[in-house]
């Protein structure tokens, strides 16, 4: 089975064009493409016995008939609704581009190159989905796993060029390959998050960024870079330098692309919550982070009840995410926040732990003494609060001078 000759004549006339002219975005366009089906058919699996198409295309004495018949493979299989063989085709038409790449001078197929790993990215991801949905097994990441090994090739080939980076050169047959790593790179963050293989991050952040590639690229792959990044930090509790890669990328990330801002927020607003800096209202209403709001206001006003419940109520999310434990941090801010307002009711530096039991008694969550004192204890050991417990007198005795520095939470 094989395309419409018309459909056929289509494809291979604006490959041929492309590639005669060596124009960059002309042959990005030409290897791109359409939109793949939201839900798979049955597979019709060639087992392997290689392209199904059969034409010839060769431009300038090099044979790119391989590169035009798996292209073939990969728009009929769209049009046939088939996930899986969609992902076949794309994956043997990006070892082809990947060939090609390694055999050519300069760096005018790297945008090409850009469309097909995004493209095996998404087919590997959506085939998975597929097979997944079909099978009831949540955890068979082939397709990713294969696609990996092919988004790892691109990053040698390109990473390993012999010709010097110049930042915003155009692209020709004399340019850097390297001006495609950074591209590539965010791909393989994105594939290594979604396979849970974090670990694998580290490799490619110091080529990266001994060589400075991550502050040469474009200004939306520098923010993609920097999301990645800061999400790494986050979860190896390295909290300012999280919020300073989350910082960047919500600065300079495009003022349209509003659901990237908000996807930077999901990680921003809890490492700023950790730090002490609370969102305003208007910025949660404006990004529509509703999960935010009882946390923040339960940390603002010291309502355990309030931070709690909204913990719970978003437990899930928060999970997926990768938020949770941080958020549960938090829970130490807020508790602050309760005395500190027990102390401004009191009036005085000597507090009686029976008033501190009563203020959560209030809010519905009963403790005993003891719990009482573990909490303090946590909370003079942070610096949160200065001051000593009086286990005898069962007493809290704050500082004269400044019992709840601010400097110790707002960092």
């Amino acid at each position: 089975m094989t395309l419409p000759r018309p459909s056929i004549n289509a494809v291979k006339s604006k490959l041929n064009n492309a590639v005669s002219a060596k124009d960059p975005r002309a042959i990005a366009a030409a290897v791109d493409l359409p939109p793949f089906p939201k839900s798979g058919g049955v597979s019709r699996g060639n087992g392997g016995a290689g392209p199904q198409h059969r034409e010839s295309l060769k431009i300038d004495g090099v044979d790119w008939s391989n590169v035009l018949n798996l292209l073939l493979d990969a728009h009929l299989a769209i049009q046939s609704n088939d996930l899986a063989q969609t992902y076949e085709a794309q994956s043997s038409l990006h070892s082809a581009l990947n060939h090609a790449l390694g055999s050519s001078k300069g760096n005018w197929l790297i945008p090409a190159l850009h469309v097909v790993c995004r493209n095996t990215h998404r087919a590997a991801a959506l085939a998975d989905e597929h097979v997944n949905g079909s099978t009831g097994n949540r955890n068979d990441h082939a397709r990713l796993q294969n696609a990996v090994t092919l988004l790892q090739a691109s990053y040698s080939k390109t990473l390993n060029d012999r010709v010097e980076l110049r930042p915003n050169e155009p692209f020709s047959e004399e340019g850097s390959k390297k001006v495609g790593v950074l591209y590539i790179v965010n791909q393989l963050f994105g594939m290594y998050f979604r396979l849970n293989t974090l670990r694998l991050c580290k490799n490619l952040l110091k080529p990266v960024e001994s060589r400075s590639i991550h502050k040469s690229g474009t200004m939306g792959e520098m923010v993609t870079y920097r999301y990645y990044v800061g999400r790494l930090n986050m979860f190896e509790d390295q909290y300012d330098l999280a919020e300073q890669n989350f910082d960047y990328a919500l600065r300079h990330c495009h003022h349209s692309a509003v659901a990237n801002k908000k996807r930077i927020l999901n990680y921003l607003v809890p490492v700023k919550l950790l730090r002490g800096r609370l969102p305003t209202s208007e910025l949660l209403e404006k990004y529509s982070l509703h999960e935010f709001v009882p946390l923040s206001n339960g940390m603002r006003t010291g309502n355990l009840m309030e931070f709690s419940d909204g913990l719970m109520k978003n437990q899930d999310l928060f999970i997926r995410r990768g938020t949770y434990l941080l958020l549960e941090k938090c829970k130490m801010i807020c508790y602050r926040n309760l005395f500190k307002r027990v102390y401004k009711i009191v009036g005085k530096e000597q507090i009686k732990l029976e008033f501190i039991a009563k203020s959560f008694k209030w809010l519905g969550v009963p403790i005993d003494f003891d719990e009482v004192e573990c909490i303090l204890a946590n909370l003079i050991f942070k610096q949160y609060i200065r001051g000593y417990l009086s286990h005898g007198k069962r007493m809290l005795v704050l500082s004269k001078k400044e019992p709840f520095p601010t400097s110790k939470v707002i960092k």
